[in-house]
């Protein structure tokens, strides 16, 4: 069997764009399936390509991802149509012959239909030999760690764990990554394997102070921002600020905040969809009744012409927009119009890839070229990494800390090359595993090495069972049940206060189709606790009837010998 662990783009200024017009190191044909960690486009980026290239298999992600990839691949094909249009222009102009996009629409479209959505901690079965859980990794909405189980006659089971991106512990919106046990084989990210953080809470106080200071001289301030992720935990702590109080609540409380990216709306309303899967503190704003992704002075803006309005109104304002690199998307065009001036602040949020604009104005760049015309950079340029939905060493090494038995292998991946050997050569000094660092397209054999089946006495049923079925997964399913009825209870009742003579059409459609999903979940768990106890029932009954079936054969056997 050939499973693929993610497809994505390479990214990081047109040296490494330029790798993903290169043919796949193998027969998108021969891939039985893929599994994706998440939605980011370095991850998933190329699907409609593999598609393109002959690959008819089925594509598995979680459910959020699946509603992330949806919009990710859509806007991923219009931008790749888009720059063959522009480059094509040029190259007419020039006499040069044209350009075909990286995959189109319709290629787009072609992978979307590919994906079965899978919820976390489900296991599920790729093929007779493999089964796989997605693990919440808190890196972004739906993002997972894979945990794969190939069961094989002579060597019993083997475990490969893909850590996808890990996020950061303790951060809004979205739980902690989940520590894993055991894994024969682990495949670990780092892409801030050789630095650390700002504390995410220092991170918001400069970003809130940087805000009010440049309020107060007039200016504007312009955040580049990943659509997926980034996007939406700066929406939810600038909703703390506007609905609170306080000195900067003061300065920014009329001061209007705009989403100036198609995709991160989209994206947004993907967050809102997926509630089920919010940490603790953000299900509690919602039982409350006040979503956390939702404020009076925010806008989300669609067309072209919003966009260009906002730069000509001419009040102090803040400007969320996608691409978080700076190198694609409508944050040029405002980085066009602010980028010269001193009044105004660059603030960036996120990981910035060698290459990029956004790397450039970071390392100190004084005049970039935006749309063929020179722009001097007068703005203040602030990066504030304690947002970075990136585990950076440390927390990258607690994980790690996290597995009982050091695996056979560690291959680390994603990340420069700085990154990774820094983070094996900490690995090594502190832990003293031994980490393979991948540079490239390499390729290794695995040989079996110690198995979860323990010398061959334990069978990959029971191995993968005492995983899913033990007394902390047992203790950890019965918490969330509770919760659940806690948070029920409140959300009813105050649903029920909710309906009312005034209550809109589209308001009380929609609730309706809500219960309705929520009296067929209801069933469906009950069901599957009445399946459970009928199997238990069925298989008693089974094993009376061998025991009968061995009395009367043993009776006759006997009778015989008589």
């Amino acid at each position: 069997h050939k499973i693929l662990l993610d497809c994505g783009m390479f990214q990081g200024g047109k040296a490494a764009e330029a790798q993903n017009r290169q043919p796949f190191p193998f027969d998108p044909r021969d891939i039985d399936c893929v599994v994706i960690s998440h939605a980011h486009i370095d991850h998933c980026g190329r699907l409609p390509l593999l598609v393109k290239c002959g690959f008819e298999g089925p594509i598995y992600a979680t459910d959020a991802t699946a509603d992330l990839i949806d919009v990710m691949l859509r806007d991923s094909a219009h931008i790749h149509e888009q720059e063959a249009e522009w480059q094509n222009r040029k190259n007419e102009r020039a006499g040069v012959a044209k350009v075909k996009p990286l995959y189109t629409m319709d290629d787009a479209v072609d992978a979307i239909h590919l994906v079965h959505a899978v919820r976390y901690d489900q296991l599920f079965e790729l093929n007779e030999e493999m089964k796989v859980v997605f693990n919440d990794a808190g890196h972004i909405l739906g993002s997972a760690i894979v945990e794969l189980f190939v069961s094989e006659k002579k060597e019993g089971e083997t475990k490969l764990v893909f850590s996808g991106d890990i996020g950061m512990a303790e951060r809004p919106i979205l739980k902690d990554p989940k520590r894993i046990k055991k894994a024969d084989y682990l495949i670990m990210e780092t892409t801030y394997g050789d630095r650390l953080h700002e504390p995410n809470p220092v991170s918001i106080s400069r970003l809130l102070t940087i805000a009010a200071e440049t309020v107060k001289r007039g200016g504007n301030v312009i955040i580049p921002s990943f659509a997926v992720g980034r996007t939406q935990e700066l929406i939810f702590e600038l909703n703390k600020v506007y609905d609170g109080t306080g000195p900067v609540h003061e300065i920014l409380k009329n001061v209007p905040v705009y989403v100036d990216s198609p995709m991160a709306s989209e994206a947004t309303e993907v967050f809102r969809k997926n509630a089920q899967i919010y940490d603790d503190e953000t299900r509690e704003y919602i039982v409350r009744g006040d979503h956390p992704l939702d404020f009076k002075q925010l806008t989300f803006t669609h067309s072209t012409e919003d966009s260009i309005a906002i730069n000509y109104d001419k009040r102090p304002k803040i400007i969320i927009s996608a691409s978080g690199m700076c190198d694609a998307g409508r944050i040029r065009h405002h980085l066009k119009h602010n980028l010269w001036s001193k009044k105004n602040s660059i603030v960036f949020v996120g990981y910035q890839a060698e290459g990029t604009l956004g790397r450039r104005l970071i390392d100190g760049e004084k005049e970039v070229t935006l749309f063929g015309e020179v722009i001097t950079v007068g703005a203040e340029i602030h990066s504030l990494e304690g947002f970075s939905g990136h585990a950076d060493r440390d927390q990258l090494f607690s994980w790690l800390s996290g597995f009982q038995v050091e695996p056979n292998a560690i291959f680390l991946v994603h990340g420069e090359m700085e990154s990774k050997e820094a983070f094996a050569r900490y690995v090594k000094e502190n832990k003293g595993w031994e980490c393979e660092v991948v540079s490239g397209f390499d390729e290794y054999e695995l040989e079996t090495g110690s198995v979860l089946a323990k010398a061959g006495k334990e069978s990959a049923t029971e191995a993968i069972e005492e995983e899913f079925v033990s007394d902390e997964e047992i203790d950890r399913t019965r918490q969330r049940l509770a919760a659940i009825h806690n948070n029920l209870e409140n959300i009813l009742y105050n649903t029920h206060l909710a309906i009312g003579s005034d209550i809109s059409v589209n308001r009380m459609t929609e609730l309706k189709n809500e219960i309705a999903e929520l009296e067929k979940s209801v069933m469906d768990i009950g069901a599957t606790i009445s399946k459970e106890d009928r199997y238990e029932e069925l298989a008693a009954a089974a094993a009376a009837q061998e025991e009968d079936d061995e009395a009367e054969e043993a009776g006759v056997s006997g009778e015989t010998d008589r």
